[in-house]
């Protein structure tokens, strides 16, 4: 009797974990133009940011858009460069148009990388996964913000360092 209590006790835990890790990743609400708040609750490193962007298997960035890359050769032009998208939007702003572009615009072929929700033709491998974790999408927003806080030669000062 007492196990049986310890095991339902257990396993109600364990559900309670898993919605509660599932809601994390879908439950983000955009407020006006923004989410304000971090995704991982913690800063993101504008150098695992550019990197990011500039995988091609991981961030996907550059097959629809360009930027101050040099060493990348075939950068997207099916979007605009970087450096325009991102403007002077806030770390809010960006997170935003990265957690659900179809909200600004919902003709976009650009993905969501986060919600995991709504979403059509995904393959089942990938089903109720996002494409950046909460602390890649912080680094993203990390490094946009070097390209609009300064100017886009923010982007090619980053590669120098270790």
């Amino acid at each position: 009797m007492v196990l049986m209590r310890l095991g339902s006790g257990l396993a109600a835990v364990l559900l309670a974990i898993l919605l509660v890790h599932v809601s994390a990743v879908s439950a983000q609400t955009v407020v006006g133009d923004s989410i304000a708040e971090s995704l991982s609750h913690s800063a993101g490193d504008p150098l695992r940011g550019r990197a990011i962007i500039v995988n091609r298997q991981q961030g996907l960035c550059l097959l629809c858009h360009n930027g101050p890359f040099p060493e990348e050769r075939f950068q997207g032009n099916l979007a605009p460069e970087l450096g325009v998208s991102v403007g002077s939007l806030s770390a809010g702003q960006l997170r935003a148009r990265l957690v659900d572009p179809k909200h600004f615009h919902p003709d976009t072929i650009m993905p969501s990388f986060y919600r995991t929700e709504g979403l059509t033709r995904v393959a089942a491998k990938f089903s109720g996964k996002p494409i950046l974790s909460a602390q890649e999408i912080e680094d993203v927003i990390a490094f946009l913000l070097t390209m609009n806080q300064t100017n886009s030669s923010a982007a090619v000062i980053t590669t120098t360092a270790p």
